[in-house]
Order: structure tokens, then sequence, then C-alpha cells
């Protein structure tokens, strides 16, 4: 079953006569195409409409919808609105989470239906990943794997920061990559107490930690992983913070299956923090979805309180985060099954001193 078909089958039961799909994530779910277009989906027929810069490569790409140019001089509100009318679709679902105010009051303006918010019809099945999202991820992660192994035979004192990011980035384009995940973080010494630092002329020395968190896009699919690593030997207290950090993200990954809460998940590896003595020192949550995009929903978080599905992937990232210091964070993306989980991230976790 296609995707749009998936979206389909759901109208009903949420109420809708047709989804509109106007987002960059919505739209590559839907049709399985990056460009820019909107989806008209009914129970019956799906339209895609695009320009002239992506007609040619929608048509060779979409199968199973109506593609077409959006002729000259017609905007996709008017084109949508004469579709929906010959559709008979009183009740239209759209995307809130991505649709400005601004943008809404143009379409609604424009088109005869009433909008509904319905986000989450998309969200929910973008939980799960079928076999083909699967493997995208699992390629992606491979080379993520690979980028990490190779980086570490570069990585010595007197590199900054933003070198080690820009090798990340070369190497996982090498090795098939279409494009990072995000803007990688690579962060040494009392910049890795920062989750998002951002790589600058800061320059690796011997006895700091290095904290690269990284990923690549295969497929329209992302991986993500963090790995930190010592350069020279650490002290007491970072070898400390390290194995805590690494028995929380094992502990969080142990809890972890099919029907569990998020947040269940997170207090169970938070607890092992805590008991450490660092508690105050991890504010973010165990981990996150990802997918087409690097943060989906559900999460590993305190305000997640709703059973994860079979087949969802998220991240498993404690982390302990010393200002003036030094941070620690490990992540792996792992999938939900009936039985536990899948680890898909295969780099190796005992800490790694260069």
């Amino acid at each position: 079953m296609t995707h749009f078909e998936k979206i389909a089958e759901k109208l009903k039961d949420r109420g809708l006569d047709a989804m509109l799909v106007t987002s960059a994530p919505g739209e590559f779910y839907a049709v399985g195409f990056h460009g820019e277009g909107v989806a008209l989906i009914t129970p019956d027929k799906t339209w895609y409409y695009t320009d002239s810069r992506y007609i040619e490569a929608a048509q060779q790409q979409i199968t199973g919808a109506q593609v077409a140019q959006l002729p000259k001089g017609v905007r996709y509100r008017d084109l949508v609105g004469d579709l929906v009318k010959e559709a008979g679709v009183s009740r239209l679902g759209f995307e809130e989470q991505y649709m400005s105010v601004a943008d809404h009051t143009i379409w609604t303006k424009n088109v005869e239906a009433e909008f509904i918010p319905a986000s989450e019809l998309l969200t929910e099945l973008r939980q799960v990943k079928d076999a083909d999202e699967l493997a995208a991820m699992k390629e992606a992660q491979r080379i993520t794997d690979e980028a990490l192994l190779e980086i570490l035979n570069f990585i010595k004192p007197g590199l900054t920061e933003s070198e080690v990011a820009a090798r990340l980035t070369y190497i996982m384009a090498r090795k098939g990559a279409e494009r990072n995940s995000f803007d990688p973080i690579v962060a040494c010494g009392p910049n890795g107490s920062k989750p998002h630092a951002v790589p600058g002329p800061d320059v690796i020395q011997k006895g700091q930690f290095v904290t690269m968190d990284f990923g690549c896009v295969v497929g329209g699919y992302c991986s993500d992983m963090t790995r930190t690593v010592a350069v020279g030997q650490p002290s007491e207290e970072m070898e400390l913070v390290y194995n805590t950090v690494l028995k929380a993200q094992l502990t969080g990954i142990a809890t972890a299956h099919a029907g569990v809460t998020g947040k269940e998940v997170h207090e169970a590896a938070a607890k092992v923090i805590e008991d450490a003595g660092y508690g105050e020192y991890f504010g973010h949550g165990f981990g996150h979805s990802l997918g087409i995009e690097i943060h989906e929903d559900p999460g590993f978080h305190t305000r997640n309180d709703k059973p994860i599905p079979a087949g969802a992937l998220l991240s498993a990232e404690p982390g302990i985060y010393l200002p003036g210091k030094f941070g620690v964070r490990i992540e792996d993306v792992i999938m939900l099954t009936e039985g536990g989980c899948i680890d898909i991230t295969h780099s190796p976790k005992q800490l790694i001193i260069l």
C-alpha cells in the first residue's frame, strides 16, 4: 500500500473528505517526492501539482497519483479550490503543524471548505516505518557508522572543531549520503557542556573529550548518532561521567519496547544519572523519533505518556553536561519491537581513547 493510500484509508475515521498536504515533509511522505507543490488526497484519488521547475522529476518519480504542472497564472489555492468543488469536499484536513497563520488565511479565503486541523493523521502514520523506510534509515546509519570509524583516524590535537565537522560532512558525502541530517555538532573540552554546541575555531587539546553528533540522509530518511571520545588519557571524573552515561543509555534501551511510554524509558535512564549524583546535569529527553525529519514524534521524555507503537525508530541519547568542564553524550537509533528493540547503530560505545 502506498503512503497516500494509507492516508486515504484514514480519512473516514477522522471525519474528513480529503487531506491537503502542503509541507515539504508531508509531501515527501505522501507521494515520495522532494520538490515544491501540493497534494490533495481523497478516498478515491490523489492529485499532485507542482511547477515547471519540478514537473519532469515529479512525473518520473511519482506513481499512482495524478501528477500535473500548475498552469501559468494559476495559484495552488485556486487549483485546489476547483478540485475541492469537483470532488464534493466539505471537510478538508490540513497540516496545522506546518501551515502559517498567514497561509491559513489565504487558503481559507480561496477554498470553499471547512479546514480541519489534521497534522496528527500524518504524524501517526509516520511513526511506524515500513520496509522501504527502514532500509533507507539503515543505509544512512551504515554510512554514519563508517564515518565515525574514519574520523577517529583523523582527529588529533591541533585540529579545530570546524575542521572535524567539515571532514565528517565530506566523508558521509563520499560514501553516498545525499546530505547531512543536520549541521554536525563537534564540541571539544568545555564546549562539550553545550548539548547543541556549534563547531568553531576552538582547537582540540590532549586530555579533552570531543563530542560528535552527526548523521546523513539516504533516500530521504535520516540517521543520527553521537559519540564522545577522549583525546589522550581522560581524568577519573571524565571516565566516571562517561560510564554513567553509558549505563543510563543501556538502561533506557533495555526498557524500550512496543507499548512502552516515552516517560517510562526516559525516567529509567534518568534514574541512573540521578543516582550517580548528576541529575541536575541531564536536562533534555532521552530521545526523539526521526525519519523524514531529524526530530519527529513520538519521543522519550517526561511529557509523553502514550504507548509507542512497534516499528517506531527513536534515538537513545542521554548526556551529562558539566558547565565549564566537559560533556558526554552517547546516541544510538533503536527500532521498537513487541519483544524489545533493535539497535540499528553498530559503532562501539565503550570509551575510545585516541
